[in-house]
């Protein structure tokens, strides 16, 4: 099945761009070149994938991120005109991004993190990795198949690329994963010269599921090699 891209961009020849780009490259593309026409193009043409600039006119990115959030777990990669550090990074998490590139965008690399982030939306389609289960504990329950997490009875909502790490985790529950392993399994080999985001996501993902963010429960650092998932009760399967 094709897969479905929105791009919100408010300069319009890079949007033409984009647009012509990402339909050579197969994808059926909507776009919109301000805040509030993103979100309702997002509600009619139900994309797959959102390409989403930060500096929009009527509604700024950061704000549609965060209502396109609201309503779906669709991946979302925002743009920026500026360099990103990891406080911005954080910023975008916390209303739901995916990923940041920085404009101008490198095309190779704009299609490889694509690519990542629609792969990664479903979860997996590596057959050698370990099939779903489900991690249950009295706090936390996580269905994998579902792509369901519930914090003490109430369901939380994950980014793709949170319930990825998080998954990732579950299935190799116990093992130490080393930052380069969690670049392969989480982000994709487009990603593996990215160090800093496990710990950048690591990070943001304990502030969702940890009941003490300041004393880990379920992730342990290794330092210096990488993580540990802790389950304080065995796994369902």
């Amino acid at each position: 099945m094709t897969a479905r891209i929105l791009i919100v961009e408010d300069n319009k020849e890079m949007s033409r761009l984009l647009q012509l780009d990402m339909k050579r490259s197969g994808y059926e593309v909507a776009t919109a070149t301000n805040g509030i026409e993103g979100l309702r193009l997002f509600q009619e043409f139900k994309p797959d994938l959102v390409v989403l600039d930060v500096a929009l006119p009527m509604m700024n990115g950061l704000t549609v991120c965060q209502r396109i959030r609201d309503m779906s777990d669709v991946p979302i990669l925002m743009m920026t005109a500026h360099a990103v550090n990891e406080e911005q990074i954080a910023e975008g998490l916390n209303v739901g991004a995916d990923e940041y590139m920085i404009k101008p965008l490198r095309p190779l690399e704009f299609h490889a993190r694509v690519r990542a982030l629609l792969r990664r939306a479903r979860l997996s389609d590596d057959p050698k990795e370990k099939p779903p289960a489900n991690y249950k504990d009295p706090y936390l329950s996580v269905d994998l198949a579902g792509r369901r997490v519930i914090i003490q009875g109430g369901e939380i909502r994950l980014t793709p690329t949170e319930f990825k790490l998080l998954a990732t985790f579950i299935k190799h529950s116990g093992e130490v994963l080393t930052f380069q392993q969690l670049l392969e399994r989480v982000w994709g080999y487009e990603y593996t010269t990215e160090h800093h985001y496990p710990r950048i996501y690591v990070s943001h993902l304990r502030r969702k599921i940890e009941p003490d963010v300041k004393n880990p429960t379920y992730i342990h650092n290794e330092y210096g090699i990488g993580y540990r998932f802790v389950g304080q009760v065995s796994q369902d399967n």
